[in-house]
């Protein structure tokens, strides 16, 4: 599994198209965005790693840690939720690419 994280609007997706050679429809079908989202509502973390990774080839999250800390105690608990399922995604990925400014850095393995 891939595992692609950055800040919003850094360019993850395009370059996950690029680099694999994708259409949008290509990455629709083989790919997961935004599973930062679904840390907040999971009750199991490790299960949801568990689950995204087997069923997807790329998974690609934004970086929601740096920052202002919410002052909601409800946003607080989303975002660590977040940046924990950030975690063990990267731990179960053969490759984990950060991409900043539509700049990739290989974090583990290499470029794609």
């Amino acid at each position: 599994m891939i595992f692609v994280t950055g800040p919003l609007f850094a360019g993850k997706k395009e370059y996950v198209c690029q680099a694999l050679g994708w259409s949008e429809e290509a990455l629709s079908q083989k790919a997961a965005w935004d599973v930062q989202d679904l840390a907040a509502q999971a009750e199991d973390l490790e299960a949801l790693a568990d689950d995204l990774s087997a069923q997807y080839p790329v998974l690609i999250a934004t970086e929601v840690g740096g920052g202002v800390v919410p002052m909601e105690p409800a946003q607080r608990v989303a975002r660590e939720a977040a940046g924990r399922l950030a975690c063990l995604l990267a731990q179960r990925a053969e490759t984990v690419i950060r991409v900043c400014c539509g700049l990739p850095q290989a974090l583990k393995g290499e470029l794609l």
